[in-house]
């Protein structure tokens, strides 16, 4: 698996005919990185709670949100993955197939944190997820960006 922008192709997303490695089992490493990342995400919270002397507990849904929301934001704008991503070796990879930048990372975990709270949306998201091309979730396709097994370069 080579970088997209080493493919005689134009720069972009790879194919998903013609490099299809780089989408195989990308759902299913996208649920385990999910897993992953709400387990660090909940050990935060724990601590947050602690530290707090246990008056967290009274907004703690807002808690998590907001802890989950900086989470991922700060993890994909850094390295276009969460920690939980980059274990299963996925990115996240822009329309031109560049790494995100922190606007797009801020974008994405907006729409992935509206899905979270609106759940029917992230039901269509999860469904789109297996069948769509890419494999892209809802917030991908507004976006234009897709997971993608993170390229050797």
């Amino acid at each position: 698996m080579t970088h997209p922008a080493h493919s005689s192709r134009a720069w972009g997303l790879p194919d998903p005919h013609s490099q299809a490695e780089f989408y195989d089992d990308v759902p299913t490493k996208r649920l385990i990185a999910w897993i992953v990342d709400s387990i660090i995400i909940g050990l935060f919270v724990f601590l947050l709670t602690l530290l707090s002397i246990f008056t967290a507990l009274l907004i703690l849904p807002l808690v998590w949100l907001t802890v989950g929301f900086l989470y991922r934001w700060i993890s994909i704008a850094g390295s276009s993955a969460t920690p939980g991503m980059r274990l299963v070796s996925i990115e996240l990879r822009r329309q031109d197939g560049s790494p995100f930048d922190g606007t797009t990372a801020l974008l994405h975990t907006a729409g992935y944190t509206f899905s979270v709270v609106t759940f029917p949306l992230q039901l269509i998201s999860i469904a789109l997820m297996l069948m769509t091309e890419r494999k892209q979730g809802l917030t991908d396709l507004i976006l234009g960006t897709a997971a993608i097994n993170r390229p050797i370069d």
